[in-house]
């Protein structure tokens, strides 16, 4: 397939800039995977959809304030977006300045908080910082949130708690793990009381979830990197989900990556490490049977996963469908089920 046959017409007014006032009051779009019958809910009904032996696999990911706002030595602004912690005080980032710095350049994000620029490595580069407290420490001083490009406002104190999801546990993330945010409290809470059971994975989100794909020919995309860890908790659980014939439900396209990745022998197995698992029509799910996820940007990877999953022309109708009836879309947007 081509990345033109997964664009799709979406008015800009469906781009959700906000989130509803409650997590959990999104609408749901319902889509059967084998005949592609959609039915249009409520998230709230989402519990009600599931069987006494699934397993929701959610991922414990914490976006952390990536985003940061400096000065070269010489003036000039600079924006930078963490994509990747690699130890204490050194990262890798995007930078955004009217010239990009040299090797040995200097940042200056306070008056007593800097960083260094290593060396360029492809398009983005190594920093190391300077400064009097440990980095995660730094970024939730004077970090923003790294709200996605399609938002089109800058960062508040609400997507500091909004932009995060309510079991978020392991810091590294750049992007929240969208279908995810929809779940409060209230709702967790619920899951325990039905008896519903459930486990986390960690994948921590990247920015190049955003990044556009630039070659029509899929073959030829390179996917980005992105740290993934499946415990041997976690394997149990869906071994044992799978004989009693329950449905492994995945929480967002980036648990469904997680267990997929861990599963590339055809057999579910613990470990950690980077993926770069690129999964487009034609790929055989050897974990997944179910799946929950926002609404995806048009020609991204995303969404070249989930018609992977439900088969192109069912998620094509149900986006056809979700535009039609003003679902709100992407990260703050209304959700999708598919079972």
């Amino acid at each position: 397939m081509k990345k033109s046959d997964f664009n799709y017409s979406l008015p800009p007014e469906l781009i959700a800039q906000k989130p509803l006032a409650e997590r959990s009051a999104s609408r749901l779009l319902h889509l059967e995977r084998h005949n592609g019958r959609i039915k249009d809910c409520q998230f709230s009904d989402f519990l009600s959809l599931l069987q006494p032996n699934d397993l929701l696999v959610f991922n414990d990911t914490k976006v952390i304030p990536a985003r940061l706002f400096g000065h070269k030595t010489s003036g000039g602004k600079v924006e930078i977006l963490i994509e990747r912690i690699e130890s204490e005080n050194q990262v890798i980032a995007h930078l955004r300045a009217s010239k990009s710095p040299k090797p040995d350049a200097m940042i200056r994000l306070t008056d007593d908080i800097e960083c260094r620029v290593l060396e360029r490595v492809d398009d983005l580069f190594r920093l190391q910082f300077q400064a009097p407290c440990p980095l995660l420490e730094l970024l939730e001083q004077i970090g923003h949130m790294p709200l996605p490009p399609y938002i089109d406002r800058a960062d508040d104190q609400n997507d500091a708690e909004r932009y995060q999801t309510v079991f978020a546990n392991r810091a590294g993330a750049v992007a929240a793990p969208t279908a995810g945010l929809h779940f409060d409290q209230a709702t967790m809470q619920r899951i325990q009381q039905l008896g519903i059971r459930h486990c986390f994975v960690t994948l921590h989100v990247g920015s190049g979830t955003f990044q556009p794909v630039r070659v029509d020919d899929l073959q030829q995309h390179v996917m980005h990197k992105e740290y993934f860890q499946v415990s041997e908790a976690c394997v149990a659980a869906i071994k044992q989900t799978q004989a009693r014939a329950g449905r492994v439900i995945a929480i967002g396209t980036t648990a469904v990556r997680a267990l997929e990745s861990a599963s590339t022998t055809g057999e579910l197995q613990p470990g950690s490490g980077d993926t770069q698992l690129f999964i487009t029509p034609g790929y055989r799910f050897n974990t997944v049977n179910g799946m929950l996820t926002n609404f995806h940007l048009p020609e991204s990877t995303l969404l070249m996963l989930v018609s992977a999953f439900a088969g192109y022309d069912n998620v094509m109708q149900a986006y056809r469908h979700a535009v039609q009836h003003r679902y709100r879309f992407f990260s703050y947007g209304d959700a999708m089920v598919i079972l």
